[in-house]
């Protein structure tokens, strides 16, 4: 009887809700309505995406709960949003989740548009870009270095790359965030982001950002995230408690001691918090991403093996088979043009968060002619911009010579654009080409023993990040062991 009554409940609210929206947005010029409402279910959003704008065009508004929101399906339309209208859409959407996770501290990536958010922004960019950009490229090199070395112990034996790679890209964000790449930090951080992100991905949790009332009701689901929040805010504050102890002015030993230096400068009022959610971002952002992204590029050369040998001749051309004491010439794009441009197909094909995060309008605005009334929500289909047929000959095709073609290549958006593009992009393509070099200079990637291939296909219903089904693969070692000469 109780659960009659909530279902009772819950379709008056959804059909008083949906009268309210069509009787406000009466007079507006707006976007085509996809039918249906079960969107969420379909095994490849950002592919059913794609698939609606072929009959709806590039724009159209799609009912997401009890919420519409409009989705961009081109690079046009989402240039014309995220950059040339920029501060039209550079809002956020404030949704229960993500206030989950961000309830203390203000938060970065999830922050709505304000002065504040700005001066945050501004901040951590000098921070990656200014504070430590001539350590980055080093010690990324060292690491992956170091990281093939371990792998020389599992030679042979079939690897679930993705979790040696998740460890990889947590230990080079613990290095440029705190300074310390300790087994003692590194582990701890690591789980911690793998139940933060299990937790907040979990239905539970997502089904209240399309129904929210639903966040009165008991839930675990909230309950385990709020666990998961705790337990990572304790391990960030001990770090900023130990860098505010033996901090020197002047000196910058990571991005903590950097942006700890930096409060109170500059417009907007910057707090220790937004330190801590700076950190919080870069270890969320910047940790599983990565390596899922370069668990895609190792699956892809697995598919195409000829791919695999040209990259290793480039290396070892430029490099040398045994090279370890010359640096991999990231910034150089000219001495390894193949490395690079299999780094940018496997961004454009598998761009790790596709739909990106959602945009808020901050005032009435258009697209594409369509009005976008203030407090719209505004999804850009980032895969499916990639995929784009006007754009892209054969988009659904792994060929990164398109990338070496003369003339210039279309800009992909894996990473975003205008003033919410990832500000962890240069960090993270310098580690997807220096990680990728090593370990092929390292070894040889083959399939496990039984010669099953991983599948190209995402995992179904996939939450923010675009997860791989999981795969092995053997590494068999292609010369000395990094290091010994």
């Amino acid at each position: 009887m109780l659960l009659l009554s909530l279902l009772l409940l819950l379709t008056l609210l959804a059909a008083t809700r949906l009268l309210w929206c069509r009787w406000k947005l009466r007079g507006f010029h707006l976007p085509p309505l996809a039918p249906g409402f079960l969107h969420l279910l379909q095994p490849n959003l950002p592919i059913h995406l794609l698939d609606l704008a072929r009959t709806l065009g590039p724009i159209y508004r799609l009912r997401l709960g009890l919420q519409d929101v409009v989705v961009l399906n081109d690079k046009r339309t989402i240039e014309e949003a995220m950059i040339k209208k920029w501060t039209d859409f550079a809002g956020r959407p404030q949704t229960p989740s993500y206030k989950l996770v961000s309830e203390h501290y203000p938060d970065l990536s999830l922050g709505d548009y304000s002065l504040s958010w700005k001066a945050h922004k501004k901040l951590t960019r000098s921070a990656l870009l200014l504070g430590i950009h001539e350590s980055m490229e080093a010690l990324v090199d060292s690491l992956s270095q170091e990281f093939c070395q371990r792998l020389r112990a599992l030679a042979g034996a079939p690897v679930v790359i993705l979790e040696e790679f998740s460890v990889l890209t947590c230990s080079i964000i613990c290095s440029l965030t705190f300074g310390d790449k300790a087994d003692n930090l590194v582990h701890p951080i690591h789980n911690s982001v793998q139940d933060l992100l299990k937790a907040w991905g979990h239905w539970s949790v997502q089904i209240l950002d399309m129904v929210p009332f639903l966040r009165f009701f008991p839930n675990p689901g909230v309950c385990r995230l709020k666990r998961a929040v705790e337990n990572r805010d304790q391990l960030v504050a001990q770090q900023l408690k130990l860098h505010k102890e033996s901090l020197v002015a002047g000196q910058y030993r990571d991005v903590v001691d950097y942006m700890l230096q930096g409060l109170g400068q500059g417009p907007g009022r910057l707090l220790e918090g937004h330190v801590h959610m700076a950190a919080v971002d870069l270890f969320v952002g910047g940790t599983e991403t990565t390596a899922i992204t370069l668990s895609w590029a190792v699956a892809f050369l697995l598919h195409h093996p000829e791919i695999q040998r040209r990259l290793q001749e480039e290396l070892d051309l430029e490099l040398g088979p045994e090279a370890t004491s010359s640096r991999v010439p990231y910034k150089d794009r000219t001495r390894l043009p193949l490395l690079h441009a299999t780094v940018t197909e496997v961004l454009r094909l598998r761009p790790v968060v596709p739909l990106a995060l959602p945009h808020r309008a901050t005032r009435p605005s258009s697209i594409s002619g369509y009005d976008i009334p203030e407090g719209t929500v505004v999804i850009p289909n980032l895969q499916g911009a990639n995929l784009d047929e006007t754009v892209w000959e054969r988009p659904h095709e792994f060929l990164p010579d398109r990338f070496l073609q003369p003339g210039k290549s279309p800009r992909t958006l894996a990473f975003g654009c205008g003033a919410r593009i990832c500000l962890g992009e240069p960090l993270a393509r310098l580690e997807l080409v220096v990680v990728l070099a090593r370990l092929l200079q390292a070894f040889t990637l083959l399939p496990p023993p039984t010669g099953t291939l991983p599948s190209l296909h995402p995992q179904p219903l996939c939450g923010i990040n675009l997860l791989m089904q999981p795969f092995q693969v053997r590494l068999q070692p292609r010369g000395p062991s990094p290091g010994t000469g």
